[in-house]
């Protein structure tokens, strides 16, 4: 491998691993805080996608406008989603969560094929990202994957700095360990949830939006993310921010060199860094909560 071909599948996995990382910090914060189970977050992922491809066409000069539209949609379908299902689930049990998330991806998919059908799309790259980045004769790179990584990794600082650093944060760290004595202390806990789980729900979403130019979109996209992104959470550490960006890094760079050097068994890759690693520590990087 020479040195353009390894700068670039270094971008590649840096890339991979921060868009991962966007859909498994809401994963973790919904597990770790709410200690539910959530199946169905995929589909959040999924979600995005299909919003950007509906939305594209209104939106063809301001690509960033559309992305925050389809954040502000997913953030009320997240709200409402909560109130009216996954407040309920709380008390259950986790196999019950299991079989209700589940049935959750049923119904997304049902209704994505009843609204935009089974084809598989594509949503164009803005004009204004087209190209590469040329580093003189050494290498060229895509402007839209350099954007998508810029994105994540300010997204990822603004959550890490509302979660260490603000009082919303700060009851959300509480809300993680003694939700009753957050309730006591006068806290509204069901609104903070819902406020956390609308927010998981719109990071998912977002991911999927600024995957969508890269990757097409096509049925059943949000159950292949949700296994690697359950993958980030154990390894990171459950509940841990800083431990899902950790983790999400590694599998980027794990899966990406392994199709490189290993495409027959690259698949087992990510899986075998896990088992790996929780053999050497079984909580996970990060331990802790939030």
């Amino acid at each position: 491998m020479d040195l353009a071909t390894f700068l670039v599948q270094c971008l590649n996995a840096v890339q991979y691993g921060l868009l991962l990382f966007l859909v498994a910090s809401g994963l973790t914060l919904i597990f770790g805080i709410m200690g539910v189970i959530n199946l169905a977050h995929g589909s959040f992922y999924m979600l995005g996608a299909y919003l950007a491809f509906v939305l594209a066409p209104f939106f063809a000069d301001s690509f960033l406008l559309m992305l925050l539209v389809g954040v502000a949609l997913s953030a009320v379908f997240g709200f409402v989603l909560e109130w009216v299902f996954f407040s309920f689930l709380y008390q259950r049990e986790h196999l019950q969560q299991v079989l209700m998330t589940y049935a959750l991806i049923l119904v997304f998919e049902e209704a994505r094929s009843m609204l935009v059908g089974n084809d598989v799309h594509g949503v164009p790259i803005p004009a204004w990202l087209a190209g590469s980045f040329e580093l003189g004769a050494l290498m060229s790179y895509p402007w839209y994957r350099l954007f998508a990584s810029a994105a994540c990794i300010v997204l990822a600082a603004l959550l890490y700095l509302v979660v260490h650093k603000t009082r919303l944060g700060m009851m959300i760290r509480a809300g993680a360990s003694n939700r009753d004595m957050v309730r006591g202390l006068g806290i509204d806990i069901t609104l903070l949830y819902r406020i956390v789980f609308a927010g998981g729900v719109a990071l998912a979403a977002l991911a999927g939006m600024i995957a969508a130019p890269m990757s097409s979109v096509y049925p059943g996209m949000g159950s292949s993310v949700l296994i690697i992104c359950f993958v980030v959470v154990v390894i990171g550490g459950i509940g841990s921010i800083t431990g899902a960006l950790v983790a999400s890094l590694l599998v980027g760079f794990v899966d990406t060199f392994g199709k490189v050097f290993f495409a027959e068994v690259s698949g087992i890759g990510v899986y075998l860094l896990m088992a790996i690693i929780l053999v050497w520590r079984p909580e996970g990087l990060m331990k802790g909560r939030a």
